[in-house]
């Protein structure tokens, strides 16, 4: 008696229905690597701000594999040969992009290993995972390194208009209520197509692009860069460097076991390189671990310390401004001199609470990708000679604001 595979379902509240074949792509998911990613939140800690931002790695991965198979149909119905093989390796590198990111995404990145970064580590994820899958990965690690020698397949997954920002905007801009960052995604790979081996989006399709560029810039300065996110999680940040300082000291504090393993040492690239049980410790790391020692640190004798995690906790977060120019040094001293005067801290601990930075977004770089637009003529024009020459000037400056966080304080 034969049995038959059944396919996974699974319902996604933006596309739907997702179907999961059986195999390789639903045996990965259902490793412990990934599973993982449930308990990594997408948005950080911006659910402070915009409270339905609780989605995670887990729902955008799965959302991008949906997208993934509508841009392979679409490419093939325009006469571009994508065999089955590699049609399973795109859907596996996109799949897998975001493995390696730590506790709260972006928010943690430097703060648990030195000089390694989530696509550096996803990379480690999909090394050891092509182990235990006996080579099977192998194609998809070519393509998501671009060593392969189809560049378009690289370009789905990595580029300027790649199935993850189609699906990070769409899906962030749903669950944070923000309408500025709804896309249409069907439309842009409906117009999808490839010259010379490089994607190319078909002149009817410009508009949308320029949409989606316009969506994403909107989503940056309004969402990701919302200057009350930058406040809770340049706080987290400071959190973690605090505990990490009074262990170094020799101070008794609470910690998950995995957390406390990350915080005792100072791994680099090379240390996961060269000893694969820290990838698996790693794995264990999520946001539950964050909490569950924040949590414990507000009765923590450190006033630094029980201080940063109650702000968290309790979200009575720090002020914040931010502007178009640097804080003057004279501004961010006084500020310092108010809050080592309101609660009795000294100099070191005083830059805890006070702190200035600068971030940044471009929205379309061209000189580092192009969006190639492929006219109706058959020519190619590059995104910034096919569009309107007042929103390429919009969407290709780079913006730089300065912030600046402290404590409410005391007339």
């Amino acid at each position: 008696m034969c049995s038959l595979k059944k396919d996974k379902i699974i319902n996604d509240p933006i596309y739907g229905f997702v179907q999961i074949e059986k195999g390789i792509i639903f045996d990965l998911i259902e490793h412990p690597f990934f599973q993982r990613l449930r308990r990594i939140s997408q948005l950080g800690l911006s659910y402070l701000v915009y409270p339905g931002a609780y989605h995670t790695r887990f729902h955008h991965a799965i959302g991008c594999v949906f997208l993934m198979k509508k841009a392979i149909d679409q490419i093939r119905k325009k006469g571009h040969k994508i065999t089955k093989k590699e049609a399973e390796a795109i859907c596996i590198a996109i799949l897998l992009h975001d493995i390696g990111h730590g506790p709260f995404s972006h928010t943690l990145e430097k703060s648990i290993v030195n000089n390694i970064n989530h696509e550096m580590l996803s990379l480690l994820f999909m090394e050891e995972l092509n182990k235990q899958f006996n080579g099977k990965l192998s194609l998809a690690i070519q393509i998501f390194n671009n060593g392969y020698k189809k560049k378009f397949l690289h370009q789905l997954v990595s580029s300027q208009l790649d199935m993850d920002r189609l699906d990070y905007l769409k899906r962030d801009s749903f669950y944070s209520g923000v309408q500025e960052g709804v896309i249409g995604t069907e439309r842009i790979i409906n117009m999808l197509n490839v010259v010379d081996d490089n994607l190319v989006i078909e002149e009817k399709g410009i508009y949308s692009i320029e949409k989606f560029l316009i969506a994403r810039r909107l989503m940056y300065w309004q969402v990701y860069l919302h200057k009350t996110v930058l406040s809770a999680e340049n706080t987290l940040i400071k959190i973690l460097k605090r505990a990490k300082e009074l262990i170094l000291e020799g101070k008794e504090i609470f910690a998950t076991s995995t957390l406390l393993f990350f915080l005792k040492n100072n791994f680099s690239k090379k240390d996961f390189q060269q000893n694969s049980k820290l990838l698996h410790q790693f794995a264990m790391l999520d946001d539950y671990d964050i909490y569950a020692s924040i949590k414990q640190w507000i009765s923590h004798d450190d006033f630094v310390l029980s201080s940063l995690s109650k702000i968290i906790i309790d979200r009575k977060l720090l002020k914040v401004k931010i502007q178009d120019k640097s804080f003057s040094k004279k501004e961010i001293q006084d500020t310092k001199k108010q809050v080592k005067k309101q609660f009795s801290i000294n100099d070191k601990e005083v830059d805890f609470f006070v702190f200035s930075d600068k971030v940044s977004n471009s929205t379309y770089n061209y000189e580092k990708a192009k969006i190639n637009i492929l006219m109706k003529d058959g020519s190619i024009k590059e995104l910034k000679d096919a569009s309107d020459q007042l929103l390429n000037e919009m969407i290709s400056k780079k913006v730089n604001k300065f912030f600046l966080c402290y404590p409410n304080l005391k007339q």
